[in-house]
């Protein structure tokens, strides 16, 4: 039997708690009236509401469905999720993935920035709670009440270092926790989102599903971001045959067979060169798997635009 008071914080003060990795295992949990508390859920979970909690650290693993903030002020958080929605708050800043656009309605001075956050089991978390890596528009936000003249919600500054606002816990039961908190080991990989671009050169790789698609993923945007490129946004849904045509043109065929296996996974560079770059580093890491790169730099925005675009349709953002 469940009982509710295991997957519940109410009304506590100055005190460090939390769920060690196995604890929760996809129930729902409550966050309630807590003041300068440090909070960690390091489990996945059905869905997640923090109501009136003031100046408090938020860590929480992969949520299958809602985290719903309401009626909160001053609290840092990292977290991950199907949807985000914040009602009634100020003052929040959120290290967020998000597999559909954040919300807020009736909220000021909310600040985002993108998930990176790692421990071994995080990646195991995700997938039980059917939320992709690769799928994160933690920068496409709503503002369901906007202001005339004012901006309800901003971005972090893109150096925002995660520890600084939701640090590590320091309690002996949580140490055994093995977490990173650099960025080039975060299980989501860290993108630009909505920040303006460096550059007019964009870069579209696609990955074809197989044993080893996120793997390669991960290590082409080792690559590319070690070189000085950045990754703006990456994408992973099932494509079909006049999805391929209108993305990959001329080139649709080579690919239709490799669409069947399963999703794709798509990601976009962006620098000076990112084109050239980007053939050479695919050429020679990956020779014999099967990818779609932009050809030239000319059309490269263009294959970035007519991906995400559709990406967009797909998901109905």
């Amino acid at each position: 039997m469940v009982d509710p008071k295991d997957y519940t914080f109410s009304g506590l003060k100055d005190e460090t708690v939390g769920r060690l990795p196995g604890k929760v295992a996809g129930q729902q949990f409550v966050i309630q009236d807590c003041e300068n508390c440090n909070i960690y859920i390091f489990d996945h979970s059905a869905t997640i509401t923090i109501d009136d909690c003031t100046n408090c650290v938020i860590f929480l693993g992969p949520v299958k469905g809602s985290v719903f903030f309401r009626n909160c002020r001053d609290c840092k958080c990292t977290l991950a999720c199907q949807q985000f929605r914040v009602r009634d708050c100020r003052k929040l800043e959120v290290f967020l993935c998000c597999a559909t656009q954040p919300i807020i309605e009736s909220s000021t001075n909310i600040k985002f920035g993108c998930f990176q956050w790692y421990y071994p089991e995080l990646a195991a978390q995700f997938k039980d709670a059917g939320l992709s890596i690769f799928n994160n528009i933690w920068s496409h936000v709503h503002d369901f009440t906007p202001v005339s003249g004012e901006l309800n919600w901003s971005l972090l500054p893109e150096n925002a270092v995660v520890q600084d606002y939701v640090p590590l816990p320091t309690t002996e039961e949580f140490k055994a926790v093995r977490i990173s908190t650099d960025p080039n080991r975060s299980i989501v990989p860290v993108s630009r989102g909505q920040r303006q671009k460096y550059s007019d050169e964009s870069c579209l790789v696609v990955l074809f599903a197989d044993d080893y698609t996120t793997a390669n993923a991960r290590k082409l945007i080792d690559e590319m971001v070690g070189k000085g490129f950045s990754l703006v946004q990456t994408k992973e849904m099932s494509m079909k045959t006049e999805d391929a045509q209108r993305v990959f043109r001329e080139k649709a065929s080579d690919f239709l067979l490799l669409l069947n296996k399963g999703p794709v996974i798509a990601l976009e560079f962006n620098g000076d060169d990112a084109v050239q770059e980007c053939h050479l580093i695919v050429n020679g890491l990956f020779n014999g798997t099967k990818m779609f790169v932009s050809e030239k730099k000319e059309t490269a925005s263009g294959d970035v635009d007519s991906f995400y675009n559709f990406a967009e349709i797909q998901m109905g953002i």
